[in-house]
């Protein structure tokens, strides 16, 4: 059985100071029980901005310091030192690395990384700058789409009774807003994206950084309910539920029964020699199809023999992408008039959607270039994009609420459209390097995902752009796990804000499906199946009460359905209360629960 949650993460005390080591991360840093920074980890990026395995040999601990023994693995680095968190007295505690390199690397990126959580949003912020000034701002409210702070020495802020203050050495940190890309955080990172990358990191050279955490203050105390209460309201109808084309390798399953999905979104490259392959096993659903080009750089006649394949096949909308350049990943004016003129050369009457292939991210700094009068917006999303772990899906949810919200509010009027929605993403973004391409002109090798080799790793620094990467497999392995089933219902609760009309989420068959490679539904299956059931049906939305728990529902003349669930570590009972009435249950940790009542004669 797939494992949903690593046992492997240990807590570590010191008076007042407390945190979790997961792996190489020193990770919801806390005093008095009260959470001040969510991460502080040492990162290596190669100038692919892909992320070197940081690996722990040992692990020494005291009641003063918890010290990390390290070596980078893989990307050509050979880097080794310790970092350690060290309490330097009443609320002071320290956060170090010393790291050698015993060959030259070149590197975007080597040292410390910080995530402030997203409760601050909105909350006052001073930064402190090298030269001395200061400058009084405040965190974002709305996720923002550039850095927040630049050219920072130090960082304070007060929050629920603490008065927190930062000190940072050995570098010059700047601020970004991972809220962009689903992560519940705000990053400070070192080496300013303004400087120069690749860098050189010379033989025998060493990187040294620390982090000075000053807190004061007695934290404010909340007091448990032993009930999660969740208020849904009517609303729109729930978004119309859409899934991807497989792109494993061949062969597709003997047989695949009908589901009840609202389309199937297929993106074809039209440099690859097998767009025409990917495009038959995606119409063999024999569902509309959500087709998304990305346009060839060397040839954009492509477009056209790209345009008459889609004669003859139910095509519910579609769109294209520039795959580099200044609007790369964004289907821009001039993107969106080669489409069109495709389409109407080749006799094709199908919506046309725009936005971005990739995340949220590029949509909130890019979305001046959408031409006007489209019939929907798109943009993709993946909650493991900086880190790998089971916590980073759980804390993304309330981050996806808050990106289809404003996606919504940038679309400007037009529909939303969200997919595909995936574990890890579908393609490398940030790929300094071209994308690797099939062999031959059939599935063979699959394409698209199944072709990566480099996807998001299990780190937090920067992206922007530095999207992380790390050697391995596109697909994860909890794809077949039970708890994906509520985790996915609790995503589409989050993401289904009035104005998103489709959620599509992961693929037809597959290590990234629904089904696995020989057609046997994994839980997930039935879940998405329960929100197809529910899909185009009158609303009934909420809002988490600590992001753990959550529930959508539907009004139908024969009464109402509710889906309910549970991605906290343990037991929870949960009351959800509708215009037809409150229903409770209890829910064990990972599950999912759909509960009716019926219509009132």
């Amino acid at each position: 059985m797939t494992e949903w949650w690593d046992d492997s993460v240990r807590g570590w005390r010191s008076g007042e100071w407390s945190l979790e080591l997961r792996d190489d991360e020193f990770a919801d840093i806390a005093y008095d029980g009260h959470v001040v920074l969510r991460s502080v980890r040492a990162v290596i990026r190669d100038r692919n901005w892909d992320t070197a395995a940081l690996v722990v040999d040992r692990v020494d601990e005291s009641d003063l310091a918890l010290t990390l023994h390290v070596h980078s693995e893989g990307l050509g680095s050979d880097l080794r030192g310790i970092v350690r968190a060290e309490v330097r007295g009443a609320g002071r505690l320290r956060v170090l690395t010393d790291l050698e390199s015993a060959t030259d690397f070149e590197t975007n990126r080597t040292g410390l990384v910080v995530l402030h959580p997203p409760v601050l949003a909105g909350a006052e912020l001073d930064v402190r700058h090298p030269g001395g000034d200061a400058l009084h701002t405040r965190f974002p409210a709305r996720i923002s789409p550039h850095q927040p702070a630049f050219d920072i020495a130090g960082l304070s802020w007060s929050h629920d009774g603490l008065d927190v203050d930062l000190h940072f050495a050995g570098d010059v940190f700047e601020m970004e807003d991972q809220r962009n890309w689903t992560d519940a955080s705000y990053k400070t990172y070192s080496r300013p994206l303004a400087l120069p990358f690749p860098y050189p990191l010379a033989a025998g050279e060493r990187v040294v950084q620390s982090i000075d955490v000053t807190v004061s203050g007695a934290p404010m105390r909340v007091p448990a309910d032993a009930v999660a209460r969740i208020r849904l309201e009517d609303g729109p109808a729930l978004p119309a539920i859409a899934v991807s084309a497989a792109t494993a390798p061949d062969p597709a399953p003997a047989r695949i029964d009908p589901a009840p999905w609202s389309a199937v979104i297929v993106e074809l490259d039209l440099a690859t020699r097998n767009w025409r392959a990917a495009l038959r096993r995606a119409a063999a659903s024999a569902l509309p199809l959500d087709v998304r080009f990305v346009l060839a750089d060397d040839d954009t006649t492509a477009i056209d023999d790209a345009a008459h394949a889609l004669r003859d096949l139910p095509v519910a909308r579609v769109t294209a992408f520039w795959p580099t350049g200044p609007a790369r990943h964004v289907s821009d004016l001039e993107a969106i008039a080669l489409l069109r003129h495709a389409l109407t050369e080749a006799g094709v009457d199908a919506l046309v959607v725009g936005g971005v292939r990739s995340h949220f991210t590029e949509l909130n700094r890019e979305h001046q270039r959408l031409p006007r009068r489209l019939d929907g917006v798109v943009f993709s999303s993946t909650p493991l994009f900086h880190s790998l772990g089971t916590a980073q899906l759980i804390e993304a949810l309330q981050m996806q609420r808050l990106v289809a919200t404003q996606g919504v509010e940038l679309a400007g009027g037009p529909l939303v459209h969200i997919g595909p929605i995936s574990l890890r993403p579908h393609f490398n973004d940030v790929a300094t390097t071209p994308p690797p391409m099939p062999s031959h002109d059939d599935l063979r090798d699959g394409y698209g995902s199944a072709l990566t080799v480099s996807t998001p790793p299990p780190d937090a620094a920067g992206a922007s752009p530095g999207a992380s990467g790390h050697v391995g497999s596109a697909a994860d392995p909890r794809q077949s796990a039970a708890e994906l089933a509520a985790w996915t219902v609790a995503s589409a609760a989050a993401f289904a804000v009035p104005g998103v009309a489709t959620l599509a989420y992961f693929e037809e068959w597959g290590p990234r499906g629904v089904r696995g490679s020989d057609g046997t539904p994994f839980p997930v299956f039935d879940a998405v199946t329960a929100l197809a059931e529910l899909a185009q049906k009158p609303g009934l939305r909420g809002d988490s009460p600590d992001g753990l728990v959550w529930a959508l529902g539907a009004r139908t003349e024969e009464g109402t359905t509710v889906l309910i669930a549970n991605l906290d570590r343990r037991e929870r009972r949960i009351e959800a209360e509708t215009p037809a009435g409150s229903v409770t249950a209890t829910l064990a940790a990972g599950t999912l629960q759909r509960l009716f009542l019926p219509a009132v004669p």
